[in-house]
């Protein structure tokens, strides 16, 4: 073997290990969302329940169950392409369009409605481009598949930014204070990268750059935001799942840059 086929070789291995790991990522965010939704009692994983909706209990244990599956079922080699199928599925039927719908419809004026819908996209969107990338399915569909995940998912930095402007002073509390220059200035800032994010990869301008800084955004969040307010409270179980979603919301960043990655490999 030649010293630049051993340098193709080891270098096509670890790509595939980097690619890998964005998806069990993912995949144990998923499944945390489920511990959460198991251990609260509570569908954690929309807007809410309608008011009057039937076995809100039950439907709490049947949403965790299933996503605890999901999520394991999505690390499993084996299962994954089917797992993502079932969890995009999920998302996109039971989720978005049954239960957060809606809600979104009959709060039209409430900008928090969309930004949380937006969440439940990503994740649907995430599943999709794991199950397009995973599934034996020929290339022409499977690219169809992903770019349709990637515009989903582009959408939702779009909404997740504008909501840091009209919740200021929710946001601005969640920096820490330690971080130079001011709280103030990085709600503005992460805010406007999201923005800056979504349309990149909506626009396909610089799209998997665009999709890892959000993944290292998504990540940091977690030491810088999300476990010091469940450190301080672990009673609260919005904080645990608000840990759950921020690690599913870092996967499907990670798994959209991969996205990028293996559509320029493939050509």
């Amino acid at each position: 073997m030649k010293a630049t086929d051993r340098y193709f070789t080891s270098s096509s291995r670890v790509q595939g290990q980097y690619m890998n790991l964005g998806y069990r990522v993912f995949a144990l965010g998923v499944m945390l969302l489920g511990v959460v939704c198991l251990a609260a009692r509570d569908f954690v994983l929309s807007i809410g329940l309608p008011d009057g909706f039937p076995y809100p209990g039950a439907l709490a244990y049947a949403g965790g169950a299933f996503m605890l599956g999901a999520g394991a079922a999505i690390a499993w080699r084996r299962t994954t392409a089917y797992a993502a199928a079932s969890l995009t599925a999920f998302y996109a039927i039971i989720i978005i369009i049954l239960i957060d719908g809606p809600y979104v419809f009959a709060h039209p004026a409430e900008y928090g409605t969309y930004s949380t819908a937006a969440e439940q996209v990503a994740i649907a969107a995430a599943g999709l481009i794991v199950y397009a990338t995973k599934a034996n399915i020929d290339a022409a569909r499977a690219a169809r598949l992903i770019r349709i995940g990637q515009l989903a998912f582009g959408i939702c930095p779009v909404l997740f930014g504008p909501a840091h402007f009209f919740y200021m002073n929710l946001t601005v509390p969640l920096v820490p204070k330690f971080l130079p220059p001011s709280q103030e200035f990085w709600a503005y800032a992460t805010g406007i990268a999201h923005i800056a994010g979504g349309i990149a990869i909506l626009t396909g301008v610089q799209a998997r750059l665009a999709a890892i800084l959000l993944t290292i955004m998504y990540a940091s969040f977690t030491p810088l935001v999300h476990l010091p307010t469940l450190v301080a409270d672990p009673t609260r179980h919005f904080f645990w799942s608000e840990n759950a979603l921020n690690l599913a919301l870092t996967g499907a960043a990670w798994v959209v840059a991969d996205s990028f990655r293996r559509r320029r490999v493939a050509a």
